[in-house]
């Protein structure tokens, strides 16, 4: 006669795990039904601005903005990059490109490299009225544009940097500076007090931290922070129509007296192209770092 005393016990209480969800259920169809709507929404102007851009002015005056080009041309790109009039100049939205460059570049550099060492500062070296500094700080990211500009135009005007593009360069420099001086001291307080002690007693420094510890940690924060320059300044008119002049106008301005031309011929074809040529370089940064702003803005916007 066989003992069952040793057998393992069946378990009769049925599959274990989360339940498997359907498809078409009423919470994915609520989701996947809104995310496709705001989708649209925001896809459905870029879709007229690039199907216009690519028609040619006796297709468009047929009235028709959603229907794809009968026959696809460049022609507006071309006139909108190097030959639409902004003001007295013909040369198009070219010259305005480089100035914007020449205006982003040391911008976005200056301020990350400022913001950076600020952030670390207060985040890391408790320095006597590193609180007060750090509230003066925040509360300058809140002051309005608006009634900072004449007083700018000042201080410019004393600097003899009024009209130039290293005046711009300093406008957006110090105002880029509370916000992200804020999202670095956030980033680098959410990083392992550990490891900044660790390197204190080996004897590291100020800048030996920050060089060899900090600053490859922080690739995310970094990556948020140009994307926010980036786009700010890019798309940056105000600051840019006041504090330049013509031969110096960003490609924003540029943009504005193109579109808003009261001479001649309204060429949406090509105020479209031109509204795309203007938008692309933030979009591009976007889209090839969108991973790592994401994680950016997850490890240094939420600790305060």
């Amino acid at each position: 006669m066989t003992s069952n005393s040793n057998q393992t016990p069946i378990d009769m209480t049925g599959p274990r795990g989360a339940r498997p969800t359907k498809m078409l259920s009423p919470r994915n169809i609520m989701l996947y039904g809104t995310l496709i709507v705001v989708a649209l929404y925001y896809l459905l102007p870029l879709y007229v601005m690039v199907v216009t851009s690519l028609k040619g002015m006796p297709e468009i005056r047929l009235g028709n903005i959603f229907s794809p080009p009968v026959e696809i041309t460049t022609a507006p790109w071309t006139k909108a990059w190097a030959e639409a009039c902004t003001g007295l100049n013909c040369d198009g939205l070219s010259r305005g490109f480089w100035n914007s460059v020449k205006i982003l570049v040391p911008s976005v550099a200056l301020s990350i490299a400022i913001a950076s060492i600020n952030g670390y500062a207060l985040a890391n070296w408790r320095f006597k009225g590193a609180n007060v500094f750090f509230t003066i700080l925040i509360f300058g990211a809140f002051i309005p544009y608006q009634v900072m500009i004449y007083p700018i135009v000042i201080i410019l005007r004393e600097l003899k940097l009024f009209g130039s593009l290293g005046g711009l360069v300093l406008v957006h420099t110090v105002f880029g500076m509370p916000i992200l001086t804020l999202l670095f001291r956030n980033y680098f307080t959410s990083l392992p007090e550990e490891l900044f002690k660790a390197a204190r007693v080996d004897g590291a420094g100020f800048w030996g931290i920050y060089f060899r510890i900090m600053l490859p940690m922080s690739l995310p924060i970094f990556v948020v922070a140009m994307i926010l320059q980036v786009t700010g300044i890019w798309n940056d008119f105000l600051f840019g129509v006041i504090y330049t002049k013509p031969d110096t106008y960003p490609m924003t301005v540029q943009l504005n007296n193109i579109v808003n031309s009261v001479q001649g011929i309204k060429e949406y074809n090509v105020n479209m192209a031109a509204t795309l040529l203007t938008g692309i370089v933030p979009l591009v940064i976007y889209f090839v770092s969108g991973k790592l702003f994401v994680r950016g803005i997850a490890a240094g916007a939420v600790k305060g």
